[in-house]
């Protein structure tokens, strides 16, 4: 990528990222769980609370990267931190978040937890000195591509964030990914509304998209889809909303808030109907010693 078109991706991803998630943090308190987690939530049970959902959800990532035995963990797209505190928790030497979010980045600092670290970068610029022993990477894949892209770019772009990852794992690294996707909905089928006033210039991928781009360079352990877990996470979200309308209206205004709801509404409506899924993928590298050195040597 030159460095050009990567650097007018980066301002366009920061742009978006900026109109979305700078809302306020006092916004989003109202009607996210304690831990501000603003992705799927995991849930398995018809009596699960929010709350025991998203933690659910932490707990999966957490273990699929080995995070217990880990000394150096990424978390990129690290919203308010909550993987970040889990990892500190749990005694991990250093961890690293990046994010877009000036908001959500001081959110982090202010929090000082012990071996942490937030930039307010994009993975395109990020440049470790170190590798890690695990990757997490919840709800910013959806942000790697353009509604201009072609297939054939978006792959470019997924496989280049690949190839970037597989040289700042170790070997027997592994690489935790959540990320919504198109399911029986084509793009040019996706709401207006959605790509312009909630989440402008980002596009999402499809799941051939993703391993094609993946394809030589990790390999899937597994692959779950959680679309309803996710219709039922944006209804509990829209339900706290509605119940914190007058205060939400008197932070950021009714109109923002009737933005909200309608998103939320649109969001599970298409999680339940299909048009869109929630993918969680465990990858690690092809092979490992040798033929991972090889495959990261091309």
């Amino acid at each position: 990528m030159s460095a050009s078109i990567e650097a007018d991706r980066a301002a366009a991803a920061a742009a978006a990222i900026r109109h979305h998630y700078d809302a306020g943090n006092d916004f989003y308190r109202l009607w996210l769980d304690p831990s501000l987690t603003y992705s799927c939530a995991l849930r398995e049970n018809a009596d699960d609370t929010l709350e025991i959902a998203q933690d659910r959800k932490l707990r999966f990532h957490l273990n699929a990267i080995g995070a217990d035995k880990a000394r150096a963990v990424l978390d990129i797209g690290c919203g308010w931190g909550a993987i970040l505190q889990r990892l500190a928790q749990q005694g991990v030497a250093r961890s690293v978040g990046l994010t877009l979010s000036p908001e959500q980045a001081e959110f982090v600092r202010a929090r000082a937890h012990p071996g942490v670290e937030v930039r307010t970068e994009n993975w395109l610029h990020y440049e470790p000195d170190t590798r890690f022993d695990g990757i997490i990477s919840i709800g910013a894949f959806e942000h790697f591509a353009r509604p201009d892209d072609s297939a054939a770019e978006k792959i470019r772009v997924y496989r280049e964030f690949f190839t970037r990852c597989l040289d700042w794992l170790h070997a027997d690294g592994v690489l935790s990914l959540q990320t919504i996707a198109y399911a029986n909905m084509a793009r040019e089928q996706a709401s207006a509304f959605m790509q312009q006033e909630i989440f402008p210039d980002a596009d999402l991928p499809t799941l051939a998209e993703i391993t094609a781009a993946a394809e030589g360079i990790f390999e899937v352990r597994s692959i779950t889809n959680g679309r309803l877990d996710y219709a039922w996470t944006c209804a509990e979200w829209a339900r706290r909303l509605r119940a914190h309308r007058t205060e939400a209206a008197e932070i950021v205004g009714n109109e923002v808030v009737a933005r909200y709801e309608r998103y939320l509404k649109l969001s599970a409506l298409g999680f339940r109907m299909g048009k869109i899924g929630l993918l969680r993928l465990v990858l690690v590298p092809y092979g490992t010693g040798f033929f991972a050195d090889r495959v990261r040597a091309r």
